[in-house]
């Protein structure tokens, strides 16, 4: 009972560290999937090119996430070893169920193994299997749901509220971006730059993270 109550009171600490972290969202199109998130700098100092919020797994397979960014690191890692050595066995890309599955054992595995603590992130992953585009939350208790909009971290609350009076199941990948990119405005704080947030797009071409001259644009668009 005592080894329960304390694996649990660390899931408690990962969430909090999940929801103060930096907003991140996902909007599920018919053509495809966007990730927005804020990109946070704690000095305008930092080379703010070296910090990125967006990762690759697969051609087809991306994420993002709410929380610490060193845990995002190595979840990024096994997940890629995982697409890997599924690729290396049936000579194919790994299915985005069965990377988010894999992946979040992988974090079910951290709460309840001796001498590690949960993973203090969760995940959007944003993946398209032949026709059909998926975006996927693993939090860290090893929980995972497919969403059609989803906003995670800091304000996620008001994010999720906007979204539902947003969100319709005929969104274009344009319109979901930037209905992305206004959710993310719902809690901003400072004027929201190229600089500041990060985009990523996932079609049947493949996932890839749009260059600050798009974000540029998309954002002149809205003003």
């Amino acid at each position: 009972a005592v080894v329960s109550t304390q694996s649990t009171g660390q899931i408690e600490y990962a969430i909090a560290a999940v929801t103060a972290g930096a907003p991140s969202i996902g909007i599920k199109s018919k053509t495809g999937v966007v990730l927005a998130a804020e990109k946070k700098t704690k000095s305008i100092l930092y080379d703010d090119t070296t910090i990125t919020k967006m990762e690759m797994i697969t051609k087809h397979c991306g994420m993002t996430y709410s929380g610490m960014g060193p845990d995002f690191r190595l979840l990024v890692r096994k997940a890629r070893k995982i697409a890997q050595q599924y690729y290396m066995q049936f000579d194919e890309e790994i299915p985005v169920s069965q990377l988010v599955q894999r992946v979040a054992n992988v974090m079910q595995e951290y709460t309840h193994s001796g001498g590690v603590r949960p993973f203090g992130v969760s995940l959007l992953v944003a993946g398209f299997d032949q026709e059909t585009p998926y975006l996927v939350q693993c939090d860290p208790s090893g929980a995972y749901f497919a969403w059609k909009a989803t906003a995670m971290g800091k304000n996620h609350v008001n994010g999720k509220t906007f979204l539902e009076k947003r969100y319709n199941a005929d969104l274009e990948l344009e319109d979901a971006v930037h209905t992305a990119i206004l959710t993310l405005k719902e809690g901003f704080e400072g004027q929201m730059t190229e600089d500041n947030i990060e985009i990523g797009i996932c079609t049947t071409e493949g996932f890839r993270k749009l260059n600050r001259t798009e974000v540029k644009d998309y954002l002149a668009a809205l003003n």
